[in-house]
């Protein structure tokens, strides 16, 4: 399960790199939040890492009751929390822009650490 918490944290920490970057980052006179396109890249993140997380947390909750289901339980946490947190670092970069993929950002090592899971 630790894999799978690790991966659910690596989404978040992106996802609040992004919505962070939005809020400040202005383009056409406004800062690019209040562009459509990117609220729904935001939401569809949040709704992803909630999805992740509900996984987790049961699965959780599963090993502390001794469920019969754990070990495909904890697979499939960890194998949809990594694919969340890839998914969620590869749309924090599209609303970074080319700043996301500087080595000076945080960001990129998130990247890696999402592949890595």
């Amino acid at each position: 399960m630790g894999g799978a918490a690790q991966a659910l944290g690596i989404a978040e920490g992106a996802m609040e790199h992004a919505l962070l970057y939005a809020k400040e980052r202005v383009q056409f006179g406004v800062t690019i939040i209040k562009h459509q396109a990117i609220q729904f890249m935001l939401a569809d993140m949040v709704i992803q890492i909630e999805a992740a997380r509900s996984l987790v947390y049961r699965t959780t909750g599963m090993l502390d009751t001794g469920h019969k289901l754990i070990p495909l339980m904890t697979s499939a946490a960890k194998c949809f929390a990594s694919d969340v947190a890839i998914g969620v670092t590869t749309d924090a970069v599209q609303i970074l822009g080319s700043y996301g993929m500087m080595e000076d950002h945080s960001l990129h090592r998130i990247i890696r650490d999402a592949k890595a899971t």
